[in-house]
């Protein structure tokens, strides 16, 4: 983006009473954001919900000083800035009406022609949580997703170093400025999710984290990815807020079941008991919903002796090519893995050609 037009773009949302949906409206009808500060009040009110009180503020010029403070703070500080006009702004976060004008990043994000996934949850993440949410990102691997969070306590960073450590580019949405990281016990994690992703943010560094901007970043979390992955909540919490907005955007929702009696897991029973998100009990439900094309040529039976297995891909492969098909809980059951693992491991042995799925969760061996 141009320095002028950022400049420019920056002063118009300091406009107070011009929000993300108006500031649009302009830039649609006058084209640039300059031309916009150039047009008399008479014309400016003429545009939809830009009443004679918006239209004079729009001639207070004390906001240029704020953009150019911000602009330069942006240029020594290795940001880059994204208008929602540019080619690089994410696709499907451009067609929700209220998204940012303008988003700033650090890292090496790269989101054209890549599937994205957004996973959020609660900040007092169970063994249960974290074992599923690793387990899920890591059977997820071969199909390279983006995964997108929050870079809060819990779910959130479990899923940005579950990431990480599958080498999986991973983007962490911000409630604040780039100036600052929270929470301060996060900075540990910095360099990890930068060499792997990167941080983006809709806040100017005079931003601090308060609670109303966490909400406002849960659109961005929302809208910015094709699904949204609620891996445990209590009754009420932000990341239910990002799952109704996710719904707002007609995105898919998904959550993870857990036993009734336990407090995480009240909120995603919710969410599947009012039919507001899919239940989620594997990678194989994620790829199936999203109708995600894993493109693997079928392969002979005898080109499955040059396939390398794992120990338990092979032990799961024997077992099937003894017994021909067999339901998910069985195989589990002969092959002594849990469920929840088993849909990876049957995920990655499709990947690799070794086994297909068939209606009815049952799997044979190719």
């Amino acid at each position: 983006m141009r320095h002028t037009d950022l400049f420019y773009l920056l002063a118009l949302q300091k406009v107070d009473g011009i929000g993300e949906i108006n500031a649009k409206k302009l830039l649609s009808h006058f084209g640039t954001a300059q031309a916009i500060f150039s047009e008399k009040p008479q014309k400016l009110q003429k545009i939809d919900r830009i009443g004679s009180v918006t239209a004079a503020k729009l001639q207070d010029k004390s906001v240029f000083k704020k953009a150019e403070a911000e602009l330069r703070f942006i240029e020594s500080s290795g940001i880059s800035a994204t208008a929602f006009t540019d080619d690089d702004y994410p696709e499907k976060l451009r067609h929700c009406p209220d998204a940012p004008i303008v988003l700033f990043s650090k890292g090496h994000i790269d989101l054209k022609r890549k599937r994205v996934i957004s996973i959020v949850g609660t900040r007092e993440i169970t063994a249960y949580g974290r074992d599923f949410c690793r387990e899920l990102i890591a059977a997820l691997a071969p199909l390279d997703p983006v995964i997108v969070s929050g870079f809060a306590y819990g779910v959130d960073i479990t899923a940005h170093l579950a990431a990480v450590e599958n080498k999986l580019q991973t983007v962490a949405i911000l409630a604040h400025g780039l100036n600052q990281i929270y929470p301060k016990a996060h900075k540990k994690y910095l360099s990890a999710v930068m060499d792997n992703g990167g941080f983006m943010t809709e806040f100017w560094s005079s931003s601090n984290p308060i609670r109303e901007q966490f909400l406002q970043r849960n659109r961005i979390v929302a809208g910015i990815s094709e699904a949204t992955i609620v891996i445990e909540s209590a009754e009420k919490g932000g990341s239910l807020v990002t799952a109704a907005i996710a719904n707002d955007y007609h995105r898919d929702v998904f959550a993870v079941p857990g036993r009734v009696s336990d407090k995480y897991s009240q909120g995603c029973n919710n969410l599947i008991k009012t039919q507001k998100a899919n239940m989620l009990t594997s990678a194989a439900d994620l790829v199936y919903m999203l109708n995600w094309d894993l493109q693997q040529p079928v392969k002979s039976v005898q080109k499955q002796l040059f396939i390398a297995l794992d120990p338990e891909e092979q032990r799961v492969y024997d077992f099937l090519n003894k017994t021909g098909k067999e339901l998910l809980d069985t195989i589990a059951l002969e092959c002594a893995v849990p469920v929840f693992r088993l849909s990876g491991i049957l995920l990655n042995m499709e990947l690799k050609g070794a086994v297909r799925p068939l209606p009815g969760k049952l799997f044979e061996a190719i």
